[in-house]
């Protein structure tokens, strides 16, 4: 049954619209080698492949972007769908389309051009098209804006300012202040590289009014991943040439939401990652003259706004007076349920995300991502032919869909870091918490200008490390970022490298570490706190004094670690009573923010600090022993289960739900894997849903800059997304022993190694 939907990789294929033919070369990891003559029929080549080995996930996640999954994803996608909505994805996407560059809108109109040839060719449709009984849907060229768009979707602030507006009335001003990440100690700084700085602490006072009307809307009673990348100059390099690696982290899902693809044609010859969906290499790529990676920069480009709305709620309140808001209704249609009406309310600050504008107040969002028109698609075609680091990060100008650290290399020897992104100048106090809609003193006052965002060039010491670390001081002239990830891989990753000269071929012992700081705190911790009394916690403590710390797979002191974080972890949000906030209204925007996993990341900086206060009266003494003795009994621990067999994930194709009887099909299998969310391999877990690795590196890539035959990358599936594919999960072996496979990249070695010949003609 899966052989009959898979199509031909081979021959010839019809596709009317190229002006040339197009030779596409499939290495022996299935990886396509797009060779064109012209701009115009590579991007409608990368279409038409792009469909051949992802058509289903493409049209997955345009109809995920515009409110439309539910239709096939049932219920547990209504949601989502509803959010989309409600953000006005497609009207924002389309308003971009409208105002790229003719470039741009080009590239745009060839890649769809070629998606719809595809669909067009008579090739077997992908099979989750026969289970669903589906047909698919044509293209139209600002698609790609709306599938890249939901791909960064609300990435960063959004979620933490919601996370502490409904603590608030819970822990009060003083301690909503300390549910952030934690920050080792010490922050460690992308800008200057090795940098250290204290974090800026919430102005109280400042905050009052927020706060005070915060409380007010709520009542006095509220019960109810991330990246590595790192590059080094040629001085520090064991070939003497610049080194630039990573390992971008997301969620898993199937198919990985980057392929692998090469492509080539008059203007360019660019081999790196591309988005299914989307034409161009926005993250990861080179193009034999400069190579470039991305990790998440937690820039803060969302502000949330409290909202007061009159009766009936048809005004809001603002400093000049009361505004009338727009209202429409859309219908969500659900698979196997009844259609969802959704009403779409938007002030001037933007569209209302949660809470019910009929009793009173409700936050309304503000965000970069659909405030004004994006020229992100604009960069993309620039960046192809960037001849150096300068000139890439130049070509990033007006980049706005998400922010990153753009990391880069050239063949010059050159290493550079640029923060990519557009930023609101607004007051510093909009980052802790949703603020108040109609004082007028908390709106954007235009833009950070691009030539004011964080770059460094050539750094002294020849290193450029990032993690989701934090980029800059916080006394920036400009507010950039309240919430980041800790320093801990970063600092890691800083210390390797700093051990020896790193090469290309040493990337995967950077991307393997497991040595878990946060783990190494608990010892610390274990080794002040009394003997506990029963006989299973006191040789639990007594295993982990005796453990090194690190998160390999075959440890079962691993995995009795993380039962006590998460022991720990419910014991902090039993007693200081944010485990009541679930389900608070304002909590509720999909995918959803749950307070245990909030406390998991929060819980290390409050036991460093031994800070007690939000424990209920009692002392970290008392909680460590409550929680050993509920670890010592879990399951895991009493068995002895190695943490790679605990923290195994599971590949599930988005349909296995829905299908239980061909997820034996459709999910990638996965081996045991080591690591957690604050080593170097950050396959962590989600707090709330056991300990199964829930996010990861979906891809690592090592580029051996100018000797480019020399650089190595890696999938965690495979690089076809059609189940049933030779290649749909045969680099998973290597992935999850942080090994990787050749990154071909001269013609003469890929037709050498080529095991598929298409021509593609019109």
């Amino acid at each position: 049954m899966l052989e009959a939907a898979l199509p031909p990789l081979a021959g010839e294929l019809r596709l009317p619209g190229l002006a040339a033919p197009v030779e596409v070369l499939r290495d022996e990891w299935g990886v396509p080698h797009i060779r064109a003559a012209g701009e115009a029929d590579a991007w409608f080549a990368l279409g038409a492949v792009h469909a051949q080995d992802r058509l289903f996930q493409m049209e997955l996640n345009r109809r995920r972007a515009l409110g439309r999954a539910a239709e096939w994803l049932g219920p547990a996608a209504a949601e989502g769908d509803a959010l989309a909505r409600r953000l006005g994805v497609e009207a924002a996407s389309r308003r971009d389309f409208a105002a790229a560059s003719p470039e741009a809108r080009a590239m745009l109109e060839a890649y769809a051009a070629g998606v719809n040839a595809f669909l067009g060719a008579g090739a077997p449709l992908p099979i989750e098209y026969a289970l669903l009984g589906a047909a698919p849907e044509a293209w139209e060229p600002w698609h790609p804006i709306a599938v890249m768009r939901r791909l960064g979707l609300l990435m960063g602030s959004v979620w933490f300012k919601l996370w502490r507006a409904a603590a608030l009335p819970v822990v009060g001003a003083a301690g909503a202040a300390k549910l952030r990440y934690d920050d080792g100690g010490g922050d460690l700084l992308c800008i200057p590289p090795g940098a250290e700085a204290a974090r800026w602490e919430a102005d109280l006072a400042a905050l009052a009014p927020a706060i005070a009307a915060l409380l007010e809307a709520q009542g006095g009673d509220a019960t109810g991943g991330g990246s590595n990348n790192w590059a080094v100059g040629p001085s520090r390099s064991a070939t003497g040439r610049p080194v630039l690696a990573g390992d971008p982290h997301r969620v898993f899902e199937m198919p990985n939401m980057y392929a692998q693809h090469h492509l080539a044609c008059d203007a360019f010859d660019v081999i790196g990652l591309t988005v299914p969906g989307v034409p161009g290499f926005p993250h990861f790529a080179h193009n034999g003259r400069v190579a470039y990676c991305v990790t998440h920069a937690f820039m803060d480009i969302h502000d949330l706004y409290l909202e007061r709305f009159d009766e009936g709620a048809a005004n809001t309140l603002t400093a000049e007076g009361w505004r009338p808001v727009s209202r429409r209704t859309e219908v969500v249609r659900v698979r196997g349920g009844a259609d969802r009406a959704v009403t779409v309310v938007e002030t001037a600050h933007g569209p209302v995300i949660a809470g019910d504008p009929e009793s009173g107040t409700a936050l309304a969002l503000r965000s970069v991502q659909f405030a004004e028109t994006d020229r992100s698609f604009d960069c993309l075609p620039r960046m192809l032919r960037a001849g150096g680091v300068e000139a890439l990060f130049e070509a990033t100008r007006g980049w706005g869909v998400i922010d990153h650290n753009l990391v880069a290399a050239d063949t010059a020897g050159r290493i550079g870091h640029l923060v990519r992104a557009k930023v609101p100048r607004r007051a510093r106090e909009n980052g802790w918490l949703p603020v108040p809609g109609w004082l007028g003193r908390h709106e954007w006052e235009g833009w950070i200008e691009p030539g004011a965002m964080p770059v460094v060039l050539d750094p002294l010491g020849g290193v450029i490390v990032t993690a989701n670390n934090r980029v800059v001081a916080d006394g920036h002239p400009d507010y950039l970022c309240t919430d980041c990830h800790p320093p801990h891989r970063a600092r890691r990753i800083a210390e390797l490298l700093a051990a020896g000269r790193p090469g290309p071929g040493g990337a995967g012992a950077i991307h393997g570490d497991v040595l878990s700081p946060i783990a190494l705190l608990f010892q610390e911790r274990l080794a002040r706190q009394p003997a506990p009394a029963g006989e299973a916690a006191a040789a639990l403590r007594a295993r982990l004094l005796g453990w090194d710390g690190r998160m390999e797979a075959g440890s079962a002191a691993a995995t009795a670690y993380v039962a006590l974080r998460r022991a720990l972890t419910g014991v902090l949000a039993a007693r200081s009573g944010l485990a009541g906030v679930a389900g608070h209204a304002w909590l509720s925007p999909s995918p959803g923010v749950v307070p245990l996993n909030q406390l998991w990341w929060a819980l290390p900086a409050l036991l460093r600090a031994d800070d007690a206060s939000l424990l209920g009266g009692w002392s970290w003494e008392e909680a460590m022993g409550a929680a050993l003795a509920e670890a010592a009994a879990a399951p895991e621990v009493e068995a002895g289960r190695p943490w790679g067999e605990a923290h195994r994930p599971r590949f599930a194709h988005p349909l296995s739900a829905l299908f239980p009887e061909a997820a034996a099909l459709l999910d990638a299998p996965a081996r045991a894997i080591g690591g957690d969310g604050d080593t170097v391999l950050a396959q962590g877990v989600v707090a709330s849903a056991g300990t199964a690795a829930a996010y990861g590196p979906l891809a690592r890539y090592a580029f051996d800059v100018g000797h480019w035959e020399a650089c190595r990358w890696a999938v965690f599936h495979g690089a076809s997304g059609r189940p049933g594919s030779p290649h749909y999960a045969d680099q998973h072996a290597a992935w999850a022993a942080c090994e990787m496979v050749p990154m071909r990249y001269a013609w003469t070695g890929i037709e050498a190694a080529a095991t598929a010949r298409q021509v593609l003609r019109g």
